[in-house]
């Protein structure tokens, strides 16, 4: 998939006020300082498409890009810094959740890991969340430039060993680097795929 056009859609908390058609969205969130924007800017080749910044949690909104007028890239507040209520047993905003229990548009949510750092406990937390309420989700491992090859397999593998632990396959996964291009071709086919399957 070549992207030709991505634009600006929506910026909001309330799930409410979010896109009303049923085009396919896909969504991107992870810790806040995982490389989310950054991300998000190599896949559509875009310099700013997402705002990214040296301060840890700068995306406070849900946010709505279309991409080739026919999917929407959804821009996801990073969960674990942003500050949340003290009744919320969740480790991210209260419209985050209501966003993925509510969307019926949601396609697949990417959750992005470090991959230089060993499994955390928020994110696998959040995965089993993402489980347990039947959401479809992929890993997308970032800044794989950071380490040597054999490192990113040592690294992998041991998310795989501990996921394993309590889940019956590893989800799908992707190795990427923003400042290197590093799976932009395969995110973007597996999203072309999913969409192509859904219009057949």
């Amino acid at each position: 998939m070549k992207i030709k056009t991505a634009e600006f859609v929506v910026s909001n908390q309330d799930v409410d006020k979010c896109p009303k058609n049923h085009i396919p969205e896909y969504a991107f969130i992870g810790r806040s300082n995982v490389g989310k924007s950054s991300l998000i800017n190599m896949l559509t080749s875009r310099k700013n498409l997402a705002k990214t910044s040296g301060r840890p949690g700068k995306t406070q909104l849900i946010n709505h890009f279309i991409i080739n007028s026919n999917w929407y890239l959804v821009d996801l507040p990073g969960y674990g810094y942003a500050r949340v209520s003290k009744s919320s047993k969740k480790t991210f905003q209260k419209f985050i959740t209501e966003y993925f229990e509510q969307r019926q548009q949601l396609v697949c949510a990417f959750v992005l890991v470090d991959v230089r750092h060993e499994p955390q406990p928020i994110d696998l937390n959040f995965m089993e969340w993402l489980g347990e309420h039947s959401i479809p989700f992929c890993i997308i491992f970032t800044k794989a430039d950071k380490l040597k090859p054999k490192a990113i397999e040592n690294h992998v593998e041991a998310y795989k060993q501990i996921m394993l632990e309590t889940w019956e396959d590893m989800p799908q996964y992707f190795i990427t680097s923003s400042s290197k291009g590093i799976g932009q071709e395969e995110l973007l086919e597996y999203i072309d795929t999913i969409n192509n399957s859904l219009n057949s």
